[in-house]
């Protein structure tokens, strides 16, 4: 769990953050041995804060879930990986192109089982955030984690899919190597597996970008993750032509874990500690783990045909339902 001094506030935790900062202060004082017992003070104003960070989280909006979900601090896939999957070993490139580090993909053992894993990474400080692109994929990215699936399909092993990205990367490189029809096939290439596959949000779902590798027989997000066919700021853009409207477009796209699942879109909502992941990816990650096995659980023994009509009906029914 991330100290109150490491720890990086939202605009809307002021009241949290000035809390924790008395608290930092008085511990502080204590150990610098002054005379003034601070022990039970510091234990008043720890369960006051814990108190209104609990209320702030219990009723965010959907612009707030929004900031939580982009938080800098917030585990990203490689964190997921490395506290989940065991003898993890990546593979690189597309074998058309290059490499894409927005993605990163490979095979490991989750729980004594062999599985593929592919994820949006983000990276944790300005110089992996620079060289993974923020996870922001390009064409490359996608074929390769097409690879990695067909791989993974004759190989039969399931597929875990870590959704965290904003959206596919809309430079013009990566439209003249074909963005769209990368995108495309990377949606077939999930639709068609004979293995289960699970798709977890972690943070954001941003449009094609997100759909690419979340087309599964068990689609998960966090708590305070958002998933949408525009980011807010994007559709206040379009609709208004004003971006500072991006929490009335937040609020009107039901992007939320808790919309998605009303709608039927996803299946479960993974909850999060209080006060968002970040607060302690630990215990994010531990929990993420127990919803990832409960789902390859349920979906034990369906494969071929039986796994990919599964998935083409959960994603066809949506239409039908609220066509």
């Amino acid at each position: 769990m991330l100290s109150g001094t490491m720890r990086s506030y939202l605009d809307f935790e002021k009241p949290v953050a000035e809390l924790e900062a008395k608290v930092e202060e008085l511990r502080a004082m204590g150990e610098s041995g002054g005379a003034v017992p601070v022990g039970e003070e510091i234990g008043r104003l720890e369960a006051r804060a814990a108190a209104a960070l609990k209320e702030l989280y219990d009723s965010l909006s959907p612009w707030q879930k929004t900031q939580v979900a982009r938080h800098p601090q917030r585990p990203h896939c490689l964190d997921y990986i490395g506290g989940l999957i065991a003898d993890f070993v990546p593979l690189a490139g597309d074998r058309k192109f290059g490499e894409d580090e927005a993605i990163v993909g490979g095979f490991g053992r989750f729980r004594g089982e062999s599985v593929c894993v592919i994820g949006h990474e983000k990276g944790a400080d300005t110089e992996s955030r620079l060289r993974h692109n923020f996870g922001m994929a390009r064409p490359e990215g996608y074929r390769k984690a097409v690879r990695l699936m067909e791989m993974a399909d004759r190989f039969g092993l399931p597929v875990i899919c870590l959704v965290d990205t904003a959206g596919a990367y809309p430079g013009i490189g990566a439209e003249e190597r074909g963005q769209a029809e990368a995108i495309a096939r990377s949606t077939d290439a999930c639709l068609g597996l004979c293995v289960p596959n699970v798709a977890v949000v972690l943070g954001e779902g941003g449009s094609g970008g997100a759909i690419a590798l979340a087309t599964a027989n068990r689609v998960l997000m966090l708590e305070h993750a958002i998933y949408s066919v525009i980011s807010p700021e994007g559709a206040a853009s379009i609709l208004w032509r004003d971006t500072t409207k991006a929490q009335d477009a937040a609020t009107n796209m039901k992007i939320t874990a808790q919309d998605m699942v009303r709608f039927g879109i996803i299946d479960s909502v993974i909850p999060e500690p209080v006060g968002g992941a970040h607060r302690d990816p630990a215990a994010a990650i531990a929990t993420a783990g127990e919803a990832i096995a409960n789902a390859l659980s349920e979906l034990r023994g369906l494969a071929g045909d039986a796994a990919r009509r599964q998935r083409r009906e959960k994603f066809l029914a949506m239409g039908r339902a609220r066509g």
